[in-house]
């Protein structure tokens, strides 16, 4: 049996120079096989930033967002409107994670931006709700079920996950309009990420881009030799 085709995920926060990087590598990969690139985020923050620039109640309506996602993060305790809603972002991301496995099931490699994980409830790409016996049972059925979701999801451990660290005052001014709260936040999770036994290639995005780059393709490279390797290995013995 051919041993399938490696996953290799890019995750950080926004700011952290994930759109750029992936390109990057992405146009590196393709030059001697198929390659698969998916974006695996729910993309709330794309959405919450369209509402914050509507005229008159946008940035009204970021705050109640934001308010009511701090609160729901800190205390446990959800509503109905807001569970559904955060449920309905989640299932955009199971969606898109069942057309990358239709993908890698066709032999293709893959290379993600972002990756679901359960290391860190309510952290970036986890599960958005917590399960509190003070919810409706309702709201309490909903977060078991969307948990289970993303164990789901992890379950397929990556073969590579880099990483991309950065800073505050950096993510800042690359994402200026961006919740700096929210931000922060993100950045605090990203090392506190992992991915079962997927290995990791922490990179700091703020050192120069050919450098960080360089670093990546490597690490990419050994993972796609030991695949050949063993696919090669696999024909040969049949």
């Amino acid at each position: 049996m051919i041993k399938r085709a490696p996953i290799i995920a890019l995750i950080g926060s926004d700011g952290s120079g994930k759109t750029t990087t992936g390109s990057a590598l992405l146009e590196w990969m393709r030059r001697d096989r198929p390659v698969a690139f998916c974006h695996l985020g729910k993309q709330t923050g794309s959405v919450g930033r369209l509402i914050a620039r509507l005229p008159f109640v946008g940035k009204r309506a970021d705050r109640r967002i934001t308010q009511t996602t701090d609160k729901t993060r800190s205390s446990g305790r959800t509503k109905l409107l807001p569970a559904l809603i955060m449920f309905l972002f989640s299932m955009r991301r199971v969606r898109r994670f069942r057309r990358m496995l239709k993908l890698h099931r066709q032999g293709l490699v893959v290379l993600t931006d972002r990756y679901p994980q359960i290391a860190i409830p309510s952290g970036l790409d986890g599960p958005a709700m917590t399960f509190s016996a003070d919810n409706s049972r309702i709201v309490q059925a909903l977060a078991i079920l969307e948990r289970g979701l993303y164990a789901w999801m992890a379950s397929y451990e990556p073969d590579l996950v880099i990483r991309l660290n950065v800073d505050v005052a950096t993510a800042a001014a690359r994402k200026p309009d961006h919740n700096m709260k929210s931000l922060s936040r993100k950045i605090a999770d990203v090392p506190r990420l992992s991915f079962g036994n997927a290995p990791i290639l922490d990179l700091d995005s703020t050192e120069p881009f050919e450098t960080m780059i360089l670093k990546a393709e490597a690490a990419i490279a050994d993972v796609l030799r030991h695949h050949d390797s063993v696919a090669l290995e696999s024909k040969s013995s049949c």
